[in-house]
């Protein structure tokens, strides 16, 4: 997401080191294991793809915690949400992720810290950020969300990937859905010199889809990634058309994350760098999931 501060992913000590998003940055800068490549499971084909996974939220309560983990606390881009996993549970078939107006003491707080997450004795507002990062993660393949978003001031869902190694933005970021002020963007960055972030993005105005009741509407995000593109769509709108020989790391290594295995992240973030001001907005807010689904070519 251009001009936002990312949290650096945790290399860890091996010779493909397994790369985190830094999602609890801080919290006592213990290495994560890898990401466990997600094995292919007997599904549904499409275009020539065959489902390997999959969660239609079909059972009431909690997510399923051998598929999703969450983020806690204050994470990225000076944003106004408390994350906590007690703001994501699915109902009636859906993931719902409730953003609500409510004060949280800050347990991290330190009177005279410089730091944004430090220096805040409480948050104004709670959501959810999940993820399956250390469950699954897939090398290509096509990713699809059918989902409803919340459009009003000062909210920002998104629905993105990130590589499982190098630090961030070595490590490559894809927004397949990310919303806000009035803009659905469809984004990819890897690294550039002097430790800068290179963004191939696209934003869509709303207005442009030429529907008033856009809002009100489930949409399909969708990206498909093989060995030489990454494509963007909504409801089989191509939003982004990326090239991965234009997608080399800067640096001596000149890695592509984009040739290696990403693990997905559902969130509703408020206000921040970005996402503008939520005061006008009531709440709950809600970024509602009917599905998500991972598709690979058969070999």
């Amino acid at each position: 997401m251009p001009h936002r501060l990312r949290l650096l992913c945790l290399v860890l000590p091996c010779a493909l080191a397994g790369c985190a998003t830094g999602l609890a940055a801080g919290a006592g800068g213990a290495p994560t294991p890898p990401p466990v490549v997600a094995p292919a499971t007997a599904g549904a084909t499409s275009d020539g793809y065959r489902l390997v996974w999959s969660d239609d939220f079909s059972t009431d309560g909690p997510l399923n915690p051998r598929d999703w983990t969450y983020e806690n606390g204050f994470v990225r881009n000076e944003e106004l949400q408390w994350y906590q996993p007690q703001n994501a549970r699915c109902e009636n078939g859906l993931l719902v992720i409730a953003a609500q107006r409510e004060s949280v003491p800050n347990p991290r707080y330190q009177p005279g810290a410089t730091g944004w997450q430090r220096s805040r004795p409480s948050a104004a507002y709670t959501s959810a950020s999940v993820t399956t990062r250390g469950l699954h993660a897939w090398l290509y393949g096509r990713f699809e969300m059918r989902a409803r978003i919340d459009t009003r001031a000062g909210l920002w869902p998104a629905f993105w990937t990130l590589g499982v190694a190098g630090a961030w933005p070595a490590c490559g970021e894809v927004d397949i859905m990310e919303y806000y002020r009035q803009m659905v963007l469809a984004n990819v960055a890897w690294a550039f010199p002097q430790r800068t972030t290179k963004w191939h993005t696209v934003r869509t105005p709303l207005i442009s889809f030429h529907d008033p009741a856009w809002s009100d509407k489930f949409h399909v995000w969708r990206m498909d990634w093989d060995v030489n593109f990454l494509r963007l769509y909504v409801d089989g709108q191509l939003l982004n058309e990326t090239n991965l020989k234009d997608t080399v790391n800067a640096g001596p290594a000149g890695t592509n994350p984009f040739h290696q295995p990403h693990y997905l992240i559902l969130n509703l973030a408020i206000g921040g760098q970005s996402g503008g001001d939520p005061a006008a907005t009531s709440f709950p807010a809600k970024f509602e999931i009917d599905y998500v689904r991972v598709y690979q070519k058969t070999p």
